[in-house]
């Protein structure tokens, strides 16, 4: 079953659509998606050596206080308004780091501030985060069971 042929008018409508449409300039976009989140992964990092050096962390339990500290981040980034600002010129490179995470769930906060705390902020601060909160919840679970049931029939 192949295609059905356009109608003459479809592909006039292409044509016009074709000579119309933005050209979006992917390279420079995609160098200043690497550049901002490589920039917040620098700082990311910048925080997990001054929890190692100060506190006396190691490695592996930088790592949380870490991830708190950058969502913390940018949620007052997002609050002055910074954050959107960095979200228009980085696009994806602001979205994917964990400080994403943070500006998803305080722009709801914010967005719906004046329906009240309880059902306004309260009711939809996560909206946008609530499913990667409960995916990352269930997985850990999920993780966690199967960790466990090989450390009992000892496998691991």
């Amino acid at each position: 079953m192949g295609k059905t042929p356009k109608t003459p008018e479809q592909q006039k409508y292409e044509k016009i659509e074709k000579q119309y449409e933005t050209k979006r300039p992917l390279l420079k976009n995609v160098i200043k998606a690497f550049l901002v989140g490589g920039a917040i992964c620098l700082i990311g990092q910048a925080v997990s050596y001054f929890y190692i050096y100060f506190f006396n962390f190691t490695e592996q339990t930088a790592g949380n206080p870490t991830v708190a500290t950058m969502v913390f981040f940018a949620m007052i980034l997002t609050g002055f308004g910074i954050y959107d600002h960095l979200g228009q010129f980085g696009g994806a490179g602001s979205a994917v780091p964990v400080t994403g995470f943070g500006n998803a769930v305080i722009s709801a906060a914010i967005e719906h501030k004046t329906e009240g705390y309880v059902l306004g902020v309260g009711g939809n601060i996560f909206k946008l985060a609530g499913s990667v909160i409960v995916f990352g919840v269930f997985s850990a679970f999920v993780v966690a069971l199967i960790k466990t049931l090989l450390i009992q029939w000892g496998l691991i």
